[in-house]
């Protein structure tokens, strides 16, 4: 497994102990990017804004790709700029087949192996999140879920919503570890001063903002991550006896 570190951030030691608190996005983080559920979402946005609008796919894209870059999520960019509803939009894009994700015992073993609270933080709902979590068995292993009817729809990488976040949950962000695909979605958690883990799945758009200087660690295994810090620490352990 790669676990390379950005050369101009010193990587942080990471405290497997029950005063670290663990915050994780959702699609194409906990589950394998390569399942292209994620990809269906794109493809019900595009569909939406084509329909919604009366343009062809390949505007309906172009502009999807538009409002991702300028507001964050394609939905901010439709409130912002048209004044869309949120609900309907959600319900359209989050109507997807889901049957191709199923359980990773050694990602099931690892989450349930950290001790500290756990949380996930996403700009989809909670009902996308709880769907996505009970077909990957990771359901009853979080302590909440902050998503974007929490964050008032205003999405990550804005601060406000990991203010909020925090908030909600009283996390000290010096005691927090925030992994996520996308790597721009990092900088706010840095700033506020959270160790931050890009999880890097070969996406352009996951990659974009990389080379900046806000992410502690790069990995490309979630599951084989998480476990190397549970086994370090009972190494560690072990010797303190």
């Amino acid at each position: 497994m790669t676990n390379a570190f950005k050369m101009d951030l010193k990587p942080r030691k990471i405290d497997h102990s029950s005063e670290t608190v663990w915050i994780f996005d959702l699609d194409n983080t906990l589950y394998s990017a390569s399942s292209d559920v994620f990809a269906d979402i794109d493809g019900r946005m595009g569909q939406f804004i084509a329909g919604h609008f009366s343009v062809s796919l390949e505007e309906a894209h172009r502009m999807r790709y538009d409002f991702f870059m300028s507001h964050g999520t394609t939905l901010r960019g439709l409130m912002d700029e048209h004044g869309m509803a949120p609900g309907k939009f959600l319900d359209y894009v989050h109507d997807i087949d889901i049957g191709r994700i199923g359980a990773d015992a050694g990602l099931i073993e690892a989450v349930s192996g950290l001790q500290g609270q756990k949380y996930i933080f996403t700009n989809a709902t909670v009902r996308h999140a709880v769907r996505i979590l009970d077909r990957l068995d990771l359901a009853g292993y979080f302590d909440g879920i902050f998503d974007i009817e929490a964050a008032d729809y205003i999405p990550k990488p804005n601060q406000k919503p990991y203010e909020d976040m925090l908030g909600r949950y009283g996390i000290q962000p010096e005691s927090a570890v925030m992994v996520e695909d996308m790597a721009r979605n990092l900088e706010p958690a840095h700033g506020l001063g959270m160790t931050t883990v890009w999880l890097n799945t070969g996406s352009e758009w996951g990659a974009k903002g990389r080379e900046d200087h806000f992410i502690h660690h790069e990995i490309d295994n979630l599951a084989d991550w998480l476990a190397q810090i549970i086994q370090k620490d009972t190494r560690d352990n072990s010797h303190d006896l």
